[in-house]
């Protein structure tokens, strides 16, 4: 029996265990489904490449994604990215929590040396008053005993938001907007955003990381559009 009476973050029916943040019911609207571990793009069952991403390939080696852009995932991801809904950042990183371990035993995922949050430029970020990213990346850092290095990537320009734009826009947006930190001792590393459209930004990081030598680049993401 629920007797503190924890609500489902969702539809605030009651919770048999309030840890989990939404209820079974919830839980099943978000559509799971078998995809390309290197881009994302659905496919019958689950595999490592697919006709897409040989076509266009990726920077990144890996994508591990909760599901598709839709309610109730996208609903959730509004609130805590645009509505200072960051409470939200457990529930949100537990079930991306799940799909790491998913893609473990379907995909074969090695586990990264470090996680590396998508930054915000400071301006932005004190305008929303945290990077939802870094919460994410904190939460799994803990429960994946991973160190997360929310320093050693910096935003340096104060770019336009990417909503709306084409992807040639959001790659020349992105020009020179990164800077890593000269020491950075680790060879397989996780970037961790919130939702991947055209992949601009997490592309754009992966050839910065890629120039100082890392060797394994994953991207691990709530949504992908």
């Amino acid at each position: 029996m629920n007797i503190l009476g924890f609500r489902c973050v969702q539809c605030q029916g009651q919770l048999q265990i309030s840890i989990h943040g939404l209820c079974s019911r919830c839980h099943r609207e978000i559509r799971h489904f078998p995809y390309c571990g290197k881009c994302g793009a659905e496919l019958p069952h689950c595999a490592m490449w697919c006709g897409q991403c040989l076509r266009n390939e990726p920077n990144w080696d890996r994508l591990v994604m909760v599901g598709r852009y839709n309610e109730p995932l996208s609903s959730l991801i509004h609130r805590f990215k645009f509505q200072n809904q960051f409470w939200l950042d457990r529930t949100l990183a537990r079930l991306l929590l799940l799909a790491i371990y998913q893609a473990k035993r379907e995909h074969g995922l090695i586990l990264p040396e470090a996680i590396l949050p998508v930054p915000l430029h400071h301006f932005r970020q004190w305008q929303r008053g945290y990077n939802q990213a870094d919460l994410l990346a904190r939460r799994l850092a803990k429960w994946l005993h991973i160190p997360v290095q929310n320093q050693s990537l910096q935003r340096n320009k104060r770019t336009p938001t990417q909503r709306g734009l084409t992807a040639k826009a959001r790659r020349k947006n992105l020009k020179n907007a990164f800077s890593i930190a000269a020491e950075f001792p680790y060879q397989r590393v996780a970037i961790v955003d919130d939702v991947l459209t055209t992949g601009s930004t997490v592309n754009e990081i992966a050839k910065l990381l890629r120039k100082i030598g890392v060797q394994e680049i994953q991207v691990w993401c709530l949504a992908r559009t």
